[in-house]
C-alpha cells in the first residue's frame, strides 16, 4: 500500500484536495511520485473506484498530524505527496488488494477539513451553518470548494462508489443530514455500482434513503466485524450491498 495525497490550504485551514490509495500487487510493487503522476493521466484505465468517507484525519510523510501544517515547515501545498498509514488505509487495502491489484482507489470526503475529532464539536455546528449558504453569495466559515462536495456536479473514477461517511448524524444539524442525504441522491443517478454496509435498523433502500452508511473502520467488538464485511463488498464480482448482522 502507498498513498498519496494533495493538501490546499486558506485562511490558516489544511484541506485534503487529493486523496488516492495504491493497491500494491506485491511488497516488491512500488511506484515513484512521478509513476503515480502517471497513472492519474489515465484514471479510466488505473482508478478502481471511489470510496467517499466522513473527513480526513491525514499527516505528509514526515509529519504528525496537525491542524496547519505550515506551522510544522510543510511548504508542497498543492501538490501530491506521500502519505503516512493510517488505520482506515489499512482496512480500505485489505478489502480491495485481491481484487484490484495494480489499481488506484479515490478517497474523497464529506467534509474535507484535515483535523481530528470534529464531531461532536463547535465545528460540525459552523459546517450545519455553512451548508445553508452553500447556494448563495454569502460568506462561509470554512472554503465553499475546499471543505464541501459540489453534490450536483460530483465526478467520481472507477466502477464503483462505496458510501461510508457514516450514519450517526445529529438530527439537530438538519443541514448536514439533508446534503449527505443529497450525495447518497446525487451518486446514485450515476453510472456506477452504489456499495455500502448497513445493519439491522435499516434495509439497503431505506439506508440510500437515509443516508445511513457504516463505516468500514471501528473500534472495539466492532472492528473486526466492519473490517471483514468490507472484504465481503468486494470478494467476489459483481460486488454487493453487505448488511451486517450481529
Amino acid at each position: 500500500m502507498q498513498i498519496f495525497g494533495k493538501f490546499t490550504t486558506n485562511f490558516d485551514m489544511d484541506y485534503v484536495s487529493g486523496h488516492y490509495i495504491y493497491l500494491n500487487e506485491s511488497d516488491e510493487d512500488k511506484i515513484s511520485s512521478d509513476d503515480f503522476e502517471q497513472m492519474l493521466k489515465k484514471k479510466r484505465k488505473t482508478v478502481c473506484g471511489t470510496i467517499i468517507l466522513y473527513n480526513p484525519e491525514l499527516s505528509p510523510v514526515g509529519y504528525t498530524m496537525s491542524r496547519f501544517l505550515q506551522e510544522d515547515g510543510f511548504d508542497k501545498y498543492d501538490e501530491f505527496v506521500p502519505l503516512n498509514e493510517d488505520p482506515m488505509s489499512y482496512v480500505i487495502n485489505a478489502g480491495l488488494k485481491r481484487t484490484y491489484p495494480g489499481k488506484l482507489v479515490e478517497i474523497k470526503y464529506l467534509f474535507s477539513y484535515n483535523r481530528t475529532d470534529i464531531a461532536p464539536t463547535p465545528i460540525i455546528e459552523e459546517f450545519d451553518a455553512d451548508i445553508d449558504k452553500l447556494n448563495s453569495s454569502q460568506l462561509t466559515r470554512y472554503d465553499k470548494n475546499l471543505n464541501y462536495i459540489d453534490v450536483p456536479n460530483i465526478r467520481l473514477s472507477g466502477k464503483f462508489v462505496f458510501l461510508a461517511m457514516g450514519h450517526k448524524y445529529d438530527r439537530h444539524h438538519k443541514a448536514i443530514f439533508a446534503y449527505a442525504r443529497a450525495l447518497a441522491t446525487q451518486v446514485q443517478k450515476l453510472d456506477k455500482q452504489v456499495l455500502f454496509l448497513h445493519d439491522k435498523n435499516y434495509d439497503a433502500d431505506e439506508a440510500l434513503d437515509m443516508a445511513y452508511f457504516l463505516t468500514p473502520l471501528a473500534t472495539g467488538k466492532m472492528k473486526e466485524i466492519r473490517a471483514n464485511a468490507f472484504k465481503e463488498v468486494f470478494k467476489e464480482t459483481p460486488h454487493k450491498i453487505v448488511k451486517i448482522s450481529l
